[in-house]
C-alpha cells in the first residue's frame, strides 16, 4: 500500500523490522487496509466497507486523528481512481482540525480544490509530477488522472483504461472505460464508441 506515497500510512503502520513487534493495532489496522483498498478496486463494496471500518475502528483506538484521517484518506483516493466523486471524502471534516498540514492539503487535492499557491511538497511524491504518464505506480497514476478529471481537465481516458486493466482492477476499469465511451462520442469516433461498448460487455459478463 505504499503506492499512495506519504499520504498513506501503510508503511508507519508496518513498524520497523528490526525493532520490537508492533502492537495488535498496527497490524489489524495494516491488514484491514490492505484488504479493504484491494477488495475496492476488485469492485467487491461489501468487504471493502467491512475492512474499512475494521480499519478505522483499530486506529481510532489510538485517539490519534491525524491516523485516522490518512485511514480515510486512503480510502477517498481508491474512490478518486474509480471516478465516484461523491462526497468521496466526507468522512476527513470532522478530522480535519486535528489533522496534519499533509493531510488536509491531500484532502484538498483528492477533492479537486487545491491551487497553484498549494505547497507541493504536502503531497505525496507521486502526485508532484506534472503528467500522470511520468507516474510509475498504477493507484497513484489514476489518483492524479481522476482528479484531474474532477477539475474539468482534459485526460488520457485511454492510458487509465491500460493502467487498471494490467492491474486487473475492475471497478476503475469500468469507471474508465466509460469515460474512454463517453470521449469517443464526443469525439464522433464511432469505432472507437464501439470498442469500448463490447469491453465493458466483456468486463460486465453475462448479465
Amino acid at each position: 500500500m505504499k503506492r499512495l506515497g506519504l499520504i498513506c500510512l501503510i508503511t508507519f503502520l508496518a513498524g520497523c523490522a528490526s525493532g520490537p513487534p508492533p502492537p495488535d493495532w498496527q497490524m489489524n489496522a495494516k491488514s484491514a487496509l490492505e484488504r479493504a483498498t484491494a477488495a475496492y478496486l476488485a469492485g467487491n463494496s461489501r468487504v471493502a466497507a467491512l475492512d474499512f471500518e475494521r480499519a478505522r475502528a483499530e486506529l481510532a483506538r489510538t485517539g490519534r486523528a491525524d491516523l485516522l484521517a490518512r485511514a480515510l484518506l486512503t480510502e477517498c483516493a481508491a474512490r478518486v481512481a474509480s471516478l465516484e466523486f461523491d462526497d468521496a471524502c466526507a468522512g476527513f471534516a470532522p478530522l480535519a482540525a486535528d489533522a496534519g498540514p499533509a493531510e488536509r492539503a491531500y484532502a484538498a487535492y483528492l477533492t479537486g480544490r487545491s491551487d497553484e499557491q498549494q505547497d507541493l511538497t504536502l503531497l505525496p511524491e507521486a502526485q508532484r509530477q506534472a503528467q500522470p504518464a511520468a507516474i510509475a505506480d498504477p493507484l497513484a497514476r489514476l489518483v492524479s488522472m481522476g482528479v484531474r478529471l474532477r477539475r474539468g481537465e482534459v485526460v488520457d481516458a485511454a492510458l487509465a483504461v491500460d493502467t487498471a486493466s494490467a492491474q486487473g482492477w475492475r471497478r476503475p476499469l469500468l469507471a474508465w472505460l466509460h469515460q474512454q465511451l463517453r470521449q469517443a462520442q464526443a469525439a464522433g469516433d464511432a469505432a472507437g464508441a464501439e470498442r469500448a461498448r463490447r469491453r465493458i460487455a466483456l468486463v460486465l459478463g453475462p448479465q
